[in-house]
């Protein structure tokens, strides 16, 4: 076997800031994906940028807000997943106390709509953050297996856990993965062989090369076969709060002449997709 890698922004269309970081990315070839978030006043020029570079986001299921942002709103009908102004809430837990299965279903439904009425066609989807898989409150894991099934789409979860949560799982969601890595294998969802992303606070990290040693060791640690890399790559301005120096700080790995040699010297074939 061989390790590949995708390596992936997340949040395309989350504000221009961030659009606009992502998109030189790609443009560039310093990342193999992105996932976009449909419910951003930003997703419709993110959606036709994206489509001029021939490049396919992945769905970015978002059923929460984000503090410092516009409020958000469903593109469906989803009473149980909403503030009472109609819009998102931006705390994930309010979502994990109340959402019903049916909404989370018929707002994927309308996010993978809006994208193939503008001409994109995703062949995965993956959970903005982490609402699906009951990091938070309820799971809505099964169900967003089954409609990944019907649309004959991959998903982000990881056959092995460790590396993104940093070790092993607590027995109650280790049965539960386990149940649902299953549940994958038996609808034909496919699934990445394990993901990683930075968790840590620009405070916690202390600095860039921090930060870049992390994500070098993520790196030479990968399993054989197809796993993921997933970073938000922005400008500092565009992200309020200290989550706009991390994130500025993964935009510059990107581009860091030391972080490409490393995936040389590594041997790891950098693709766009798990799937394939």
């Amino acid at each position: 076997m061989t390790r590949r890698v995708v390596i992936t922004a997340d949040d395309l269309g989350r504000e221009p800031g961030s659009t606009e970081v992502i998109l030189d990315l790609l443009a560039e070839g310093h990342v193999s994906a992105t996932t976009l978030i449909c419910v951003s006043p930003a997703a419709e020029q993110a959606a036709d940028e994206v489509r001029k570079l021939g490049v396919v986001p992945r769905l970015h299921v978002t059923l929460t807000g984000e503090r410092g942002l516009p409020r958000w709103r469903p593109l469906a009908p989803a009473p149980s997943l909403v503030d009472p102004d109609g819009a998102f809430s931006d705390d994930p837990m309010a979502l994990g106390a109340r959402g019903e299965p049916h909404d989370v279903v018929s707002e994927a439904d309308g996010q993978l709509r809006w994208m193939r009425e503008r001409g994109l066609f995703p062949e995965a989807a993956d959970s903005h953050a982490g609402t699906l898989y009951g990091l938070h409150g309820r799971s809505w894991l099964a169900e967003a297996l089954q409609w990944c099934a019907r649309h004959g789409f991959a998903f982000r979860l990881p056959r092995d856990p460790e590396p993104y949560v940093g070790g092993p799982l607590p027995p109650e969601l280790a049965a539960a993965h386990e149940s649902a890595v299953g549940l994958a294998d038996e609808l034909g969802v496919a699934l990445p062989q394990t993901i990683a992303t930075n968790r840590r606070t620009a405070s916690e990290l202390g600095g860039y090369e921090r930060l870049r040693d992390d994500y070098l060791r993520r790196l030479a640690a990968l399993p054989e076969g197809t796993s993921e890399l997933f970073l938000h790559p922005s400008r500092e301005d565009a992200v309020a709060g200290p989550d706009g120096v991390v994130r500025s700080w993964e935009a510059r790995l990107l581009r860091d002449p030391v972080w490409h040699e490393a995936i040389r010297r590594e041997g790891v074939d950098v693709v766009p997709g798990w799937w394939d």
